[in-house]
C-alpha cells in the first residue's frame, strides 16, 4: 500500500481519517489493550460515511429520525469512540478516550448500549450487529408506513468484518433482510481477509458477494481507502430497493509494520512502531492532540445534523396533538392507558368462566385483546406460528408488499429473530415479541443474553416448556432451559400456571422498561386455578399463596407452571390425612427475589417442610427457596427432572418420571418422618 500516494491524492481527507486512526492507536497504546487494526483499516470508510452520508445530531443522540450506525465489528470500538469525540458528543471527552478500557469510563472494550451516548447497540459477539441492524431497518419500514416519511425516513448503516460474516447468525440475518427487501439497510464489509488465526482462507472460501446476491441483496465493491470510490458506492447503494452490501477492500493496520497481518488485530503496536507510524501518516501531533483545523472540520461535520433535526422537530410540531402524543409515547416505550384495564377485564372473564387451556393458547387470548390497543406490537415466530399461537386475527403479514403488517414470518431463524427483535426495541417505537419452542432458546441464546445485557424489554414467547409436550421426545423437551434463563442477570422468566397468570405476565412484559421477558408456556391444557378475581397483579410479586392450609400448616408446596395443578392435587391428598398444606405459585423467581424480606417471609415462613415441583432440573434456582429463606436441607425436597425426557404421551411421561401428586405427597410424608 503506497501511503505517500494516498496522502498526495486526497490530502485533506487523509488527515481527517488520520485523526481517527491516531486516536485509536494512542488509546490502545495507553490502555496496553485493544484492537487497533480495524480502526486503522476502516477509518477512510468511516470518514466518508459520517461526513457525507450519515444523518445524525450529537446534541440529540436519541433523535428518532437519525440514521442508525452499527459497529458490528465491535472489537474496533475505538473507531466509534473517536467518531463520537470528534463530531461533538458531549459525554465523549478526550479524557474518556484516554480512559479506554478502564473502570468507570464510557469507553469499554466493546461498545455497550446504554453505557455510552451515541452507541446504538452492544456489539462484540461477532455477527450480532448485522442481525440487530436488520431489526432496526424493519422498524424504520414499519414506522414509516404507520406515521409517514415526515416522521420516519432514514438509513441503517453497518460496519461488519470477515468474522461477522462467518458467524452463523449472519446467514439468518442476510436471508431475512433480502426477503424483506430492506432497501435502507447498507452493510459496509471490512474486506481485509485477516482473522486472528491468519488469512481468512485458512478456514473459509465463501464468495461473500455471491452469497449476499443469492440472498437478494445489491452487491457493490469499492477501494476502502479511496474516498471518492467509497462515496460513489454509498451513493449508489441508496438507489436500490434491496439491502446493499459494499465490499470495502481494506488493509488491516494500514501503514504499520504489522499491516495485513493478524498481529494488527488485537494488541498495541508498541511505542517504537507508533512513532514510525506518525512519520508514515505525516501526523506530528503528540498522543490525544488533534490539530485545530482538523478538529474544527470534524466539529462542523457533527454540527450539520442540527438543522435537519430542527426541521424534523418543526414537522412533528405541525402534526395534530393526538398524533404528536402517540409518536412520543411509542418512542418513549410507554404502554397505552387502556392496557391495565384490558388485562383486568380478561382476568375477570377467565376467573368467571374457568376454561382449561394450554398457556400457549392463554397467551393468544391475551394478545387478542392487547394487539388492537397496542399498535406498536410486532409479533412473529420462527416457523412455529400455529404452535406458538403468536398471530392474532388483526395482524397482517409484514413484508415488502405490506409494511403496515404487524406479523413477521422469521423462518427457521431463532437467533436472527431474537437479534432482529432487539434491533426493533433499540430503534424505538416498536414492542416486538417472537415465538419458538423453549428448547430452542439454545439457538437464540447469544441475542437473548444481549437483550438482558443491554436492558431492552424484548419479549420471548417460548412454548412447549417441558416434558408435557409429549411425543416429540427429549430433543424437544427442555429440562435445563429454565435454569439457564433464570441464571441470566436482568431477565424475567415467567412460567404461568393458568390463563390469569399468563395475562399478568404479559402485562409485566409489555410494561417493562429495561428487562427482557421469557414466557415459558405449556403445550398441554391446564385448568384455571385462579377462580377468585383480583385486580392486583399477583405475578408481579413473583410468588404468592394460591391455597392456604386448612389443617395446621406442616408443609409448603412451591410450584410453577403446569406443576401447580399437581401441587393442588397433592395438597388435597395431604389435607385428607390432616397434614395442613400451603400451595405457593411461583411464576417468576426473579420477581419474588426482588420482594422485600417481610413479604418473602410471609410466603415462605420457617417451620413447615418444603417441596419444590417443576418439570425441569433442580438447578433452576430452586435451592434458594428450598434451603435458603428460612428453609433447611433436612426439611426440603424436590420433585422434578434429573435427566433428559423421552418420547411418549405427556401423561405417561409424568408418571414415569415421578412428577405426580402421589409422588409429591410421598415426599412430604418422608420429610415429616
Amino acid at each position: 500500500m503506497d501511503i505517500a500516494s494516498l496522502r498526495k491524492k486526497h490530502p485533506d481527507h487523509w488527515m481527517h481519517a488520520a485523526a481517527l486512526r491516531m486516536l485509536a492507536v494512542d488509546a490502545v497504546e495507553k490502555a496496553n489493550s485493544g484492537h487497533p487494526g480495524m480502526p486503522m483499516g476502516m477509518a477512510d470508510v468511516a470518514t466518508v460515511l459520517f461526513s457525507k452520508h450519515l444523518k445524525f445530531d450529537p446534541k440529540a443522540p436519541d433523535w428518532p429520525d437519525r440514521d442508525r450506525f452499527v459497529l458490528s465489528a465491535g472489537h474496533g470500538s475505538m473507531l466509534l469512540y473517536a467518531l463520537l469525540h470528534l463530531t461533538g458528543y458531549e459525554a465523549m471527552t478526550i479524557d474518556q478516550i484516554k480512559a479506554f478500557r478502564q473502570w468507570g469510563s464510557i469507553t469499554p472494550g466493546h461498545p455497550e448500549y446504554g453505557h455510552t451516548p451515541g452507541v446504538e447497540t452492544t456489539t462484540g459477539p461477532l455477527g450480532q450487529g448485522v442481525a440487530t441492524a436488520v431489526g432496526m431497518a424493519m422498524a424504520e419500514e414499519a414506522l414509516r408506513a404507520r406515521f409517514g416519511r415526515r416522521v420516519q425516513d432514514h438509513y441503517t448503516y453497518v460496519i461488519a468484518g470477515d468474522g461477522c460474516l462467518m458467524e452463523g447468525i449472519s446467514h439468518e440475518a442476510i436471508g431475512l433482510a433480502g426477503k424483506q427487501k430492506l432497501g435502507k439497510l447498507i452493510v459496509l464489509w471490512d474486506n481485509n481477509n485477516i482473522s486472528i488465526d491468519g488469512e481468512v482462507t485458512l478456514s473459509d472460501i465463501t464468495d461473500q458477494r455471491k452469497r449476499f446476491a443469492a440472498a437478494g441483496w445489491q452487491v457493490l465493491a469499492c477501494d476502502g481507502h479511496d474516498p471518492d470510490d467509497i462515496d460513489a458506492a454509498l451513493t449508489q447503494a441508496k438507489t436500490s430497493k434491496k439491502p446493499t452490501l459494499i465490499a470495502c477492500k481494506t488493509h488491516i493496520g494500514l501503514g504499520s509494520v504489522v499491516q495485513d497481518s493478524p498481529k494488527a488485530h488485537g494488541a498495541p503496536l508498541g511505542a517504537e512502531n507508533v512513532a514510525k507510524l506518525r512519520e508514515v501518516y505525516g501526523w506530528p501531533s503528540p498522543p490525544f492532540e488533534i490539530p485545530d483545523e482538523i478538529a474544527a472540520w470534524w466539529a462542523e461535520v457533527g454540527a450539520r445534523g442540527g438543522a435537519l433535526r430542527q426541521e424534523w422537530d418543526d414537522r412533528i410540531g405541525s402534526l395534530t396533538t393526538p398524533r404528536q402524543t402517540e409518536i412520543a409515547r411509542v418512542f418513549e416505550g410507554g404502554a397505552p392507558r387502556r392496557l391495565s384495564a384490558t388485562i383486568k377485564a380478561l382476568k375477570k372473564q377467565i376467573s368467571d368462566e374457568g376454561p382449561k387451556l394450554a398457556t400457549r393458547k392463554s397467551s393468544e387470548l391475551v394478545l387478542e385483546v392487547v394487539n388492537p390497543i397496542m399498535p406498536e406490537t410486532i409479533g412473529g415466530s420462527a416457523d412455529l406460528t400455529g404452535s406458538n399461537n403468536t398471530r392474532t386475527a388483526d395482524l397482517d403479514i409484514f413484508d415488502a408488499s405490506n409494511r403496515k403488517g404487524r406479523y413477521v414470518h422469521y423462518g427457521i431463524r431463532e437467533h436472527g429473530m431474537a437479534a432482529a427483535m432487539n434491533g426493533m426495541v433499540l430503534h424505538g417505537g416498536i414492542r416486538p415479541y417472537g415465538g419458538t419452542f423453549l428448547v430452542f432458546t439454545d439457538y437464540a441464546r447469544g441475542a437473548l443474553r444481549l437483550s438482558a445485557l443491554m436492558g431492552v424489554p424484548t419479549v420471548y414467547v417460548m412454548t412447549h416448556d417441558s416434558i408435557g409436550l409429549g411425543e416429540d421426545g427429549p430433543t424437544h423437551q427442555p429440562v435445563e432451559h429454565l435454569a439457564i434463563c433464570r441464571a441470566t442477570p436482568n431477565s424475567w422468566t415467567f412460567r404461568p400456571c393458568d390463563t390469569v397468570e399468563t395475562a399478568e405476565a404479559w402485562e409485566l412484559a409489555l410494561t417493562s422498561d429495561k428487562t427482557p421477558s421469557v414466557l415459558a408456556l405449556s403445550r398441554q391444557g391446564l385448568p384455571t386455578l385462579r377462580r377468585e378475581h383480583k385486580n392486583k397483579n399477583l405475578t408481579a410479586q413473583g410468588a404468592y399463596v394460591l391455597l392456604e392450609a386448612e389443617a395446621k400448616r406442616r408443609a409448603i408446596l412451591i410450584a410453577t407452571g403446569s406443576e401447580v395443578e399437581i401441587a393442588v392435587a397433592a395438597r388435597a391428598l395431604l389435607e385428607a390425612e390432616g397434614i395442613g398444606t400451603r400451595v405457593v405459585s411461583m411464576p417468576s423467581m426473579e420477581l419474588f427475589a426482588a420482594q422485600d424480606e417481610k413479604y418473602r417471609r410471609k410466603v415462605l415462613p420457617a417451620g413447615p417442610v418444603r417441596v419444590g415441583i417443576e418439570a425441569g432440573v433442580r438447578d433452576g434456582g430452586w435451592d434458594r427457596w428450598l434451603l435458603g429463606e428460612r428453609g433447611r436441607e433436612a426439611k426440603a425436597g424436590f420433585v422434578g427432572m434429573d435427566s433428559f425426557g423421552a418420547s411418549a404421551p405427556a401423561s405417561r411421561l409424568y408418571e414415569e418420571f415421578g412428577i405426580t401428586a402421589e409422588a409429591v405427597a410421598d415426599k412430604v410424608r418422608a420429610l415429616l418422618g
